[in-house]
């Protein structure tokens, strides 16, 4: 269950939502991933504040399994899950989503929120275990809310 984010830590990670933003109220060309980062940005306005201030330490309550209250992580989360969808990793979850996408009568941010919490308890599980997230478990889990 890869990233399309490359980085070393969580401060890096910060700082290209940073680059991003800045980029976006320059209205500089933006890269392929950044494009990606900017649609999640602009569905996010309430994050806004946060990244105008380039706070890297702000977060209300950081670990919050699906990210609502760290807005980089809930951001993470979206950027993981439609890498996810682009390539079909794990394999299935397209379709799943598109089911999930269309029990909430084609509210795919609404469906994208679901699926994150979904992701975010694997990936929670999977750290607490030291071991790689079960991407079956995973599609399960989201199969679930349908």
């Amino acid at each position: 269950m890869g990233n399309i984010m490359f980085v070393e830590d969580k401060n890096d990670a910060r700082q290209f939502f940073f680059q991003v933003w800045d980029k976006m109220s320059q209205e500089v060309r933006l890269e392929p991933l950044e494009s990606v980062i900017s649609d999640v940005i602009k569905t996010h306005p309430e994050y806004h504040e946060v990244l105008r201030s380039k706070d890297l330490e702000f977060s209300v309550g950081s670990n919050g399994d699906d990210g609502a209250k760290n807005p980089f992580l809930h951001m993470g989360l979206h950027i993981a899950l439609i890498e996810q969808l682009q390539t079909d990793r794990p394999s299935g979850i397209r379709g799943v989503f598109q089911e999930l996408v269309s029990k909430y009568g084609k509210d795919v941010h609404r469906a994208e929120h679901s699926a994150m919490s979904c992701l975010a308890e694997v990936l929670r599980v999977a750290t607490g275990d030291g071991h790689a997230p079960d991407e079956q478990e995973y599609l399960k889990s989201i199969r679930k809310l349908i």
